[in-house]
């Protein structure tokens, strides 16, 4: 599960994760923006043509439009190819999986409908040039592919302002004609950050309940068309469960529903009201043309901890000589503010600032200023309790976390306390942002799990190990493994925190790691936390507890698991058992959905007469 961020839209997609094997939320780190506002890390699905393939003459010879492609600054743009002559019907990971048989990572994949063309970015000219020379030509699906170079977006806000200079200022209203009262800009933030802000708590519950239903129901159907021998389990479980694939209990609820987030990401930029150097929430989105924000003061799921070093911050960034950084002309400083508050009464702040051509001189007294107005100055009552500053100008990585933090004052991480466990958490590290709906998560999927002492569990991509480390006191063994270095350093300092000897964290990719693991391990009751699909996971991982925290963009991942075995697909697959939702984020429509699946046993176990079957509830 990938954490949802509190900006007008999700930052990342949810990528899911635990013999028994039982898959937990991933701790992975929000995506922040990318340093050039048209590149983004989301891999879409588009049903509109894009402006990519047919850009106007006037837009085509207009380099404004252009001027985020700059060579000291990173945008996977850069490195765009256009594949054509695709295979009709071609999907999102139907064109993933083929690239990744040729050993190429794509860093976007962006499709349009029934089209036969997709747009592919990469990360460096390498892994482009890399791909025009391996894909062009190939075969695939009876198809010869085409491959050139692709031109870049435009920037959304050129074409905004480009848009707003053909059309001319707004007509004047008729005679009669009444004019539309604009909404508070608190009501808008609200409505763009926490669209449920004015929907009772039990509505909100509701309609994140029949959304699992829907995905449920769609799974049960997708089942049948991909393994007609569950044809007849599926019509029993349908008959009794609503027509989903299995039972749904009901919902978990959020212990709160307000003040709940514990790490918000803040643009700093000119606020909707005029107010320049605001910190806050953006009000529209970048390719929506807009860059105003608003100040969290009247959001409902931003703590007041949070409030407060966000109102001090303010106060700060304005006495500064320095202006915010503008994504239109990339000229400025002041870029993000990045807070993080515990239950124990820390709070951690990182500022992001571009450099520009400052010198150390002028940076060092930078440092030093901030240092001494939340020590000693008008900022020593905000309650940071670590205070970091991270220089980011000439991005050449699409990865945020290859930023180095600098220490300004105070604690070099902050501690939170969960499930009567204490964690450290570093400036990149993930931590649940909702810590008492995250109790809920973990309790929840420890019983589906049922872990005793027996099991050995194993932590794929682990974060700073939350998850294994809630479960190490009753089970005999926990692995961990992780990519990111400080996650681990977190994890293991977490153990020790804990009096834990029987958990151990290794660095590296889950998908070279993983299989040296196994190989060594001879537990015979084996609960995994993985990132599936099937391909790999051994055959004595018997059960399986996927949570999503976006079940629709899971819903392939379910489908593979459950799929009949074939040439791809091999080992017996698994089917849902049972299913809870657990609200972690109130007041927007975002739940988890925890996923139950057991492996079925072919020659063993018949699947009509499969004891798995629960009762609702059960």
């Amino acid at each position: 599960m990938a954490e949802v961020s509190s900006s007008p839209a999700p930052l990342e997609a949810p990528v899911e994760k635990e013999e028994k094997c039982t898959v937990l939320p991933q701790d992975s780190k929000t995506e922040k923006s990318a340093e050039l506002p048209p590149d983004s890390k989301t891999e879409e699905m588009s049903t509109e043509l894009p402006q990519d393939s047919k850009p106007e003459k006037s837009e085509s010879s207009d380099p404004n439009m252009y001027r985020y492609i700059k060579n000291d600054l990173f945008t996977s743009e850069i490195f765009k190819v256009e594949i054509r002559n695709l295979p009709k019907f071609t999907g999102f990971n139907d064109l993933k999986k083929f690239l990744a048989k040729q050993n190429l990572n794509p860093h976007k994949i962006k499709l349009f409908g029934k089209q036969t063309f997709a747009f592919v970015t990469f990360k460096n000219e390498e892994e482009r040039d890399k791909a025009m020379k391996l894909v062009h030509g190939m075969q695939w699906k009876g198809q010869v592919l085409t491959v050139k170079l692709a031109k870049p977006k435009a920037d959304p806000i050129m074409r905004k302002r480009k848009q707003e200079v053909s059309e001319g200022p707004p007509s004047k209203r008729t005679e009669g004609e009444e004019e539309e009262e604009e909404e508070p800009l608190s009501v808008q933030i609200a409505n763009a950050v926490t669209p449920l802000w004015n929907v009772p708590y039990d509505e909100q519950l509701r309609r994140k309940e029949q959304e699992v239903v829907v995905v449920l129901q769609r799974l049960a159907k997708e089942i049948g068309n991909t393994n007609k021998a569950m044809l007849p389990w599926l019509f029993a479980q349908k008959g009794k469960y609503n027509k989903m694939c299995c039972p749904l209990k009901d919902i978990c609820p959020s212990p709160t529903q307000t003040e709940y987030r514990n790490k918000c990401e803040f643009l700093i930029s000119v606020g909707a009201d005029g107010e320049d150097k605001t910190i806050g929430f953006r009000l529209g989105k970048y390719k929506g043309g807009s860059c105003a924000v608003v100040g969290p003061a009247e959001t409902c799921h931003v703590s007041a901890e949070a409030k407060r070093v966000v109102s001090e911050f303010q106060k700060f960034i304005r006495t500064t000589a320095y202006s915010v950084y503008s994504p239109e002309t990339y000229e400025g400083h002041w870029k993000q503010l990045t807070v993080r508050t515990t239950r124990t009464g820390q709070a951690m702040a990182v500022v992001f600032f571009n450099p520009q051509k400052l010198d150390e001189e002028e940076l060092d007294a930078l440092k030093t200023s901030m240092k001494q107005y939340f020590t000693e100055g008008e900022g020593r009552d905000s309650g940071v309790t670590s205070l970091y500053f991270v220089r980011e100008g000439q991005r050449t990585s699409p990865n945020p976390e290859d930023l180095p933090c600098e220490l300004v004052g105070g604690e070099t991480c902050i501690h939170e306390e969960l499930l009567g466990l204490k964690f450290r958490i570093s400036p990149h590290s993930f931590f649940q942002v909702n810590t008492g709906a995250a109790e809920a998560l973990y309790s929840t999927v420890g019983e589906l799990a049922q872990l005793d002492e027996n099991s050995t569990v194993l932590d794929v991509c682990c974060g700073t190990g939350t998850i294994g480390i809630s479960f190490a006191k009753s089970v005999k063994k926990v692995i961990g493994i992780e990519l990111c270095q400080e996650a681990v350093e977190d994890a293991k300092v977490n153990a020790k925190l804990n009096g834990l000897s029987n958990i151990e964290f290794h660095c590296g990719k889950a998908e070279d790691v993983f299989p040296n693991i196994l190989s060594s391990l001879v537990a015979s009751n084996l609960t995994a936390i993985v990132d599936p699909p099937r391909a790999g996971l051994p055959e004595n991982l018997k059960k399986l507890v996927y949570v999503a925290c976006n079940a629709k963009a899971a819903m392939n991942n379910f489908i593979d698991l459950c799929r009949a075995p074939s040439n791809r697909v091999h080992g017996a697959p698994f089917r849902p058992v049972k299913a809870v939702a657990v609200d972690l984020f109130p007041q927007t429509m975002h739940v988890e959905l925890v996923l139950l699946l057991e492996r079925v046993g072919y020659e063993s176990e018949p699947l009509e007469n499969s004891s798995s079957q629960q009762q609702p509830g059960s």
